[in-house]
């Protein structure tokens, strides 16, 4: 199989991505307060495993084990000083599953901070940051990166120019949206309107949601809002979706998330039917809601 570049793949229509990590790490018996990210250096064949399952489940595409792999999320294990070689070996180890018939693409996640004045976050030591972490999944053998789950406008920006700074790869970016009553708005109050204004003035290759709280119905309207939305500015650009499996119920003080395999995949379609193209699953989802998800899409 000769694979084309990732830019020129995304504008041909449907690309799958996996779902969750976190999910699949608790189901493999890690426990909370884990950092998932050093398991890239101390357990990388349970890694390798989840991507094998999310390829086999019908992915085009893994997100590698690097969510929080910025030296701030870090720091809160006592791993900050690893962060390029913690980056380096999720990169490697996606690659491993990835083969070169599919893509990785480099995760990045929020600091967990917040830039001033709000917070204590330095706008340069916050880009360096970031691009630390990109350096890392560039050598680990990265196709492109979404950069996600991102709240607030000021650290997306950061984090999208950092990997820039570093290399010329396809760079999709997601912001994490709440139902908001009748509207939805990320947890710094970024409406749809605004999210897609600066991220599409950044230059990204795709935009889109992920995360966030919202049940399946509520995912499908704000697909419709967010395509809405992003058309009224740019004919072209992919829109990708990432919704949870539902919200979660709390069961013996855990967060379970009960929607089938089968209703997500039914609720994907129609997200799909609106207008995004690069889909998977966040929170909740394993390779069995991946693996309903690509067959209902890819037979219609």
């Amino acid at each position: 199989m000769s694979r084309k570049e990732l830019k020129d793949r995304i504008s041909e229509g449907l690309l799958l991505l996996d779902g969750a990590m976190g999910t699949e790490l608790m189901a493999r018996g890690i426990k909370a307060g884990t950092s998932n990210d050093y398991l890239n250096i101390e357990s990388p064949d349970i890694i390798l495993d989840i991507h094998q399952a999310y390829l086999r489940a019908g992915s085009d595409a893994v997100l590698t084990n690097t969510f929080g792999a910025n030296k701030y999320a870090l720091a809160r294990h006592g791993f900050a000083q690893e962060a390029e070689r913690i980056n380096t070996a999720g990169a490697e180890t996606a690659r491993r599953a990835a083969g070169q018939d599919e893509y990785v693409l480099g995760d990045i996640g929020p600091s967990g901070g917040f830039l001033k004045p709000l917070g204590n976050l330095e706008p340069a030591e916050l880009k360096e940051a970031f691009a630390e972490q990109a350096r890392g999944l560039l050598a680990g053998g990265v196709d492109g990166f979404i950069v996600e789950t991102m709240t607030a406008l000021d650290e997306v920006q950061i984090a999208v120019e950092a990997v820039k700074s570093t290399c010329d790869l396809p760079i999709f970016a997601s912001m994490a949206f709440d139902s908001a009553g009748d509207d939805f708005r990320t947890m710094m109050g970024v409406d749809i309107e605004s999210a897609v204004s600066r991220l599409l003035s950044l230059g990204t290759d795709a935009v889109g949601f992920n995360c966030g709280s919202a049940s399946l119905n509520q995912y499908v309207e704000l697909a419709r809002r967010y395509v809405s939305a992003v058309r009224a500015v740019e004919a072209a650009v992919p829109i990708l979706a990432e919704p949870n499996a539902g919200k979660p119920e709390l069961v013996e003080d855990r967060a379970v998330y009960k929607v089938s395999p089968q209703d997500f995949a039914a609720a994907i379609q129609q997200i799909h039917s609106a207008g995004v193209n690069i889909i998977g699953g966040c929170c909740g989802t394993g390779p069995k809601h991946i693996e309903a998800m690509a067959k209902t899409l890819r037979s219609t």
